[in-house]
């Protein structure tokens, strides 16, 4: 296993680029996440004043080229260390480019923090659609390439099924399950029905922004919308297709899992609002939901220190 150490400062990659004006000095300002700077921010969060989160100085991180069947190959990205690892899958706007929140938060809180590109997102190859593996198979590729034991995953978005769909694969490899802002892949009928039916025609045909990004980020944060605008314009890559689950993901499928799970939804996503989400997690074992305020279908962009703050809090009791 080989791989290329950066140092994030300029140039590409996760937390490489000054997605929100460049803030060195963002890093004292989220308090590295693991004490009382996130405690403050939620508090004051949750009394109404929130403001723009200027994006923070990134952790070092190795760069791997990791490959998978089919010719393909995962653009990745990993902190390293001692700590308990967690694999941050991304959105489907989105890439491993999608977590520079998180990332050194993640990192000053002591865990090994994994982002990574799936088929057909910025940095990898998709290789040949008829010989690639299933999504939870190249996630299972990447976690032996990485030498990982057991880990935490958290999926956003498009990034929710492929989380569960590894859950109901290779459960005895995971720590926790969190599925932020997703769906969640669930093809029961009346689920389907009821989702298609919040976003009815031409709801395809609105702007990406419109649809994932909450109105009140939106208007209260346009830098970080065109950031945001700027990963998704280049998320996409040429020789991208729609890749398998491999399982059905049902509600009696959410039932068999034996994992701590987690969701958590914004308050003003319109894919998957705060009412479906406690519908999913009716049908989990060991479930526990959070609802993000002034946020839409990417808490985990639009209100970090927010979503940062219910995510370690989750990790931390599941260790």
């Amino acid at each position: 296993m080989s791989g290329k150490r950066t140092t994030p400062g300029r140039g590409r990659g996760p937390g490489r680029r000054a997605l929100v004006g460049g803030g060195a000095a963002a890093l004292a300002a989220l308090a590295a996440g693991t004490g009382g700077g996130i405690a403050h921010a939620q508090a004051a969060h949750e009394q109404g004043s929130w403001e723009p989160v200027p994006v923070p100085a990134q952790a070092a991180v190795t760069e791997y080229r990791i490959p998978v069947a089919g010719g393909g190959s995962l653009w990745c990205w990993d902190t390293g260390g001692k700590g308990r690892p967690v694999i941050l899958l991304h959105p489907g706007s989105g890439s491993g480019e999608s977590w520079p929140y998180q990332q050194p938060v993640l990192a000053e809180a002591g865990f090994r923090v994994i982002g990574y590109s799936r088929r057909g997102a910025y940095g990898s190859v998709a290789g040949t659609r008829a010989a690639a593996d299933t999504v939870s198979g190249d996630l299972n590729t990447l976690a032996d390439y990485l030498g990982l034991d057991r880990f935490h995953v958290s999926g956003s978005a498009a990034g929710g099924p492929v989380a569960v769909d590894y859950a109901l694969s290779h459960p005895d490899r995971l720590l926790s399950l969190t599925v932020s802002g997703s769906v969640v892949g669930i093809s029961d009928p009346e689920y389907a029905a009821l989702t298609a039916a919040l976003r009815p025609d031409p709801f395809g045909d609105m702007p990406v922004d419109f649809q994932e990004l909450g109105p009140s980020y939106r208007a209260g944060d346009p830098d970080g919308v065109a950031a945001w605008l700027a990963i998704h314009e280049r998320a996409r890559t040429a020789d991208s297709f729609p890749q398998s689950l491999a399982n059905t993901i049902t509600w009696a499928a959410l039932e068999t899992i034996d994992l701590p799970v987690q969701l958590i939804t914004g308050d003003a996503d319109l894919y998957s609002p705060p009412s479906v989400m406690r519908l999913n997690a009716g049908h989990l074992r060991d479930g526990e939901t959070h609802v993000i305020r002034e946020a839409g279908h990417n808490p985990h962009w639009e209100q970090p220190h927010a979503w940062n703050g219910v995510l370690l809090r989750f990790l931390r009791r599941h260790r």
